[in-house]
């Protein structure tokens, strides 16, 4: 059975511990450097317009502005300037600042950073291996840049990691209603209802997966990109159910798991459908949203509700259309097979101004990914494999599952020649990380259900140093490369002795 760790407060602390490092290094300076760099320029505005208007608006020339990205995550950047006005009594415009656009990334930075080590404490049983997860996560380039700038990409990757450790959590939580019912006496293996757990609204309802389905709708919500991971996660739910009832011994399991559990996960994929409408209430409650009355405007007919929801529809495939013909050349694009090898990172910021003690100066915050953690995912992936199929293991394969949702889609749109960019691949590194604490822990432990013996102790504390300065040689790396994942004046010759590979990286 799962291991249980929601009332040991020793690793509540060290995941507090690791949560503070991560807000630490995500909210010091957050307002440097100055001004809306990269992508902010569209995300920053539009969220301030949202404000005002409840849609995304030009404000250049005041009218409707058309765009093509759900709502949720440039109303989570709302949200936070919003706050922030609050807090600190400014006005309207005065609260417009990078502060303002940029804490909510941050907040979602921290948080994913928690929600990672205690998901792998709960996947791993280890409060050793929760805490490096969540450690390599808040020490990761892309995550850290990206949890200090007003993109939608980290609140993709919230909401993703969040629908996987409400799966997690189900599957915990289903296999403990099977327990309870074997331990009342009873036999799966019989025919009927008799031979399955009673209902009640407390255990018999699948909370956490409805939970799921509402996270789900809201990362999709922020990028339809979320689409990618949704078979995966209904893959992993139905498949964990029907393993629940084997363990328990159900005759038949995938048909019992086919009749008593269809009806949930139509409702949790309800929920995903209603959810992803809901982010889209401040269009729904407008007149002056993009084609919010398309029908109308054509002089079509255009009914209550309905005609609402065609509306949306219609500026759904205008908006796919425009993601189709992307094709248009970037200085900082890149292709999926170059992302874990960090073959094109993005440069949000560059400068040459400011004092740095030296006759040429540099300031950069470039979107890459800690070098020593991600060249040592391409080693990791294989050897979790490796291990999972060795060990019959149950979480390797939601872990390379969660890879390949977040890396191999990609790849078809590399085919048709569609611009991409490194911090596609961001709703991926959560699942990158477990692999290698999965690999970590693979080399600190002998396969599950083999009895310890004399070579036990010295395995897990040669494996205890391998993952201690692996973690340290993250840990230094990352800090290394510090200046120019914050924008920091350094001379530049400081700055072209960081640029490891060359051209690939200026």
């Amino acid at each position: 059975m799962p291991f249980d760790a929601r009332l040991d407060p020793y690793s509540w602390l060290a995941a507090g511990v690791i949560t503070l490092i991560a807000a630490v290094l995500r909210l010091v300076n957050l307002s440097h450097p100055s001004g809306k760099i990269f992508d902010e320029v569209y995300y920053a505005d539009e969220a301030h317009s949202m404000l005002q208007h409840g849609v995304e608006w030009d404000l250049e020339n005041d009218t409707p502005k058309y765009v093509v990205h759900p709502p949720l995550g440039k109303w989570c950047i709302a949200l936070g300037e919003w706050l922030y006005r609050v807090v600190t009594q400014k006005s309207f415009d005065a609260a417009h600042t990078e502060f303002g656009w940029r804490i909510s990334a941050a907040v979602a930075g921290i948080v994913s950073v928690l929600m990672l080590t205690r998901i792998a404490r709960r996947m791993f049983g280890s409060t050793t291996l929760g805490c490096a997860a969540g450690l390599l996560l808040a020490l990761d380039g892309m995550h850290f840049v990206l949890s200090r700038t007003a993109l939608l990409d980290i609140f993709l990757m919230l909401f993703v990691l969040a629908t996987f450790g409400c799966l997690v959590l189900d599957r915990d939580a289903r296999r403990r209603r099977w327990l309870r019912h074997l331990e009342s006496g009873a036999d799966p293996s019989r025919p009927g209802r008799a031979s399955r757990p009673g209902f009640d609204w407390r255990t018999g309802v699948p909370w956490w997966r409805l939970a799921a389905g509402v996270f789900a709708g809201c990362a999709v919500g922020v990028k339809w990109s979320a689409a990618f991971f949704l078979p995966v996660f209904f893959t992993l739910a139905f498949v964990w159910e029907v393993r629940a009832r084997r363990s328990a011994g159900v005759r038949r399991p995938w048909l019992d798991t086919v009749l008593d559990e269809t009806g949930w996960f139509l409702l949790s994929g309800l929920l995903t459908i209603l959810t992803y409408l809901a982010t889209w209430t401040g269009w729904f409650l407008s007149d002056d949203g993009y084609f919010r009355h398309y029908l109308a405007d054509s002089r079509w007919s255009e009914p209550p509700v309905i005609g609402a929801l065609l509306n949306l529809l219609h500026y759904h495939q205008e908006a796919l259309k425009f993601h189709n013909q992307l094709t248009e050349k970037h200085t900082y694009q890149s292709e999926p097979w170059q992302w874990l090898l960090l073959g094109r990172p993005v440069a949000f910021h560059w400068s040459t101004d400011g004092a740095c003690g030296a006759a040429n100066c540099a300031s950069e915050v470039l979107l890459l990914g800690t070098p020593v953690l991600w060249w040592s995912f391409l080693l990791a992936i294989p050897l979790m494999i490796w291990f999972g199929i060795a060990r019959r293991d149950w979480r390797m394969p939601p872990i390379a599952l969660g890879i390949a949702a977040g890396i191999l889609p990609w790849f078809y749109f590399a085919l048709e020649n569609r611009t991409m960019f490194y911090f596609y691949a961001l709703p991926a590194v959560p699942f990158l990380i477990l692999a290698v604490v999965y690999v970590l822990g693979a080399l600190m432990t002998p396969p599950p259900g083999r009895a310890p013996d004399a070579t036990a102790a010295d395995r897990r504390a040669v494996g205890a140093i391998v993952a201690s300065g692996y973690v340290l040689a993250v840990a230094l790396c990352f800090a290394y490369f510090y200046p120019i994942y914050t924008g920091q004046v350094i001379p530049y010759s400081d700055w072209l002795a960081r640029m490891w590979l060359g051209r690939l990286w200026v």
